[in-house]
């Protein structure tokens, strides 16, 4: 098992750009599917892309896909095959944290491959950007790809074969103006909580954090941030990006605040540029996000843009 740094942000490989013909994977590290992903097999064929499918696909062990050895061998299987270009994680759910420490990224850090998916594949993206500085696609996934919009869908063919991704979005008066240019770390927030001193966890100085998330309490959201405020994470950003939060709950005795103003009020004394309800996370337009590259970041009365940088 190899979890050290065999790499870091200082030793940084990116993997190579998709070309047609390639081949990708599809595994399941967390949760099982309900359904065949035919949509997503022919819309990743359409783009001239060979699909290799993982064992974890048809498997089942209670709420995973196999159990944890048998999703971490999936796993293993696509990272040490120098002939796959990109790993997909069919979807997220839970369970990718019970089995990354059984995977020996030896190989990967030789030679990286495009990890892609979002929410519970937050770990993955954390952990490949911690150890080995390799970056990833925070994008749409085969369970999503059938209710995704298709400016989402085009986002993620742009971000796999390397065409250029940016995005210009309309005035928010909840923002904070700002510039900023820095790595875009982030994800999912109960994720980055969860992964919080493990080998797993992202130095957030000098970073462009993006944060998102689904079905969690008022109150919830705002003791997550108030943990990542209270452990240093927050005050040396030099940009903060919100994306979906998609379902949020309250208590029968209201909470008094909305997300936005939750995030604003931990992050007041700061002055790096704030952007609101960016189009990604647990939402129909999904947009994608290479995490672990240079972003810069610019938010004004016309709007904010949001750059990476080739």
């Amino acid at each position: 098992m190899t979890n050290a740094a065999a790499g870091s942000e200082r030793s940084f490989k990116a993997p190579p750009f998709l070309q047609k013909g390639d081949k990708i994977a599809i595994t399941c590290p967390a949760k099982k599917l309900p359904h065949p992903m035919t949509d997503a097999i022919k819309l990743l064929e359409s783009w001239g892309l060979e699909v290799v499918l993982g064992d974890t696909v048809t498997a089942s062990y209670h709420q995973f896909a196999g159990d944890d050895a048998f999703r971490a061998k999936d796993l293993q299987r696509f990272i040490d095959d120098d002939s796959i270009k990109a790993i997909i994680a069919a979807r997220g759910g839970y369970g990718t944290v019970r089995m990354i420490d059984m995977v020996d990224f030896t190989r990967f850090a030789e030679n990286p491959k495009w990890i892609t998916g979002f929410s519970d594949i937050t770990l993955l993206h954390a952990h490949i950007f911690a150890n080995f500085g390799t970056p990833s696609i925070h994008g749409q996934m085969p369970m999503t790809i059938p209710d995704a919009s298709r400016r989402s869908l085009d986002t993620l063919r742009k971000a796999l074969f390397g065409e250029e991704i940016g995005y210009k979005l309309v005035p928010n008066n909840l923002n904070r103006n700002g510039n900023g240019r820095g790595i875009l770390i982030g994800g999912n927030l109960s994720l980055l909580l969860s992964l919080s001193g493990s080998v797993s966890d992202l130095d957030y100085a000098g970073k462009i954090l993006f944060i998102e998330d689904i079905s969690e309490y008022l109150y919830a959201i705002d003791r997550m941030l108030r943990t990542l405020k209270r452990a240093g994470k927050l005050s040396q950003l030099k940009g903060l990006i919100v994306g979906g939060f998609s379902d949020v709950k309250d208590n029968d005795i209201p909470f008094g605040q909305n997300v936005p103003e939750i995030v604003m009020d931990i992050v007041r004394e700061y002055d790096y540029p704030v952007c609101f309800d960016f189009p990604a996370g647990h939402v129909a337009d999904n947009c994608s996000l290479i995490l672990g590259t240079s972003l810069n970041l610019s938010v004004s009365d016309e709007g904010a843009s949001v750059i990476f940088e080739k």
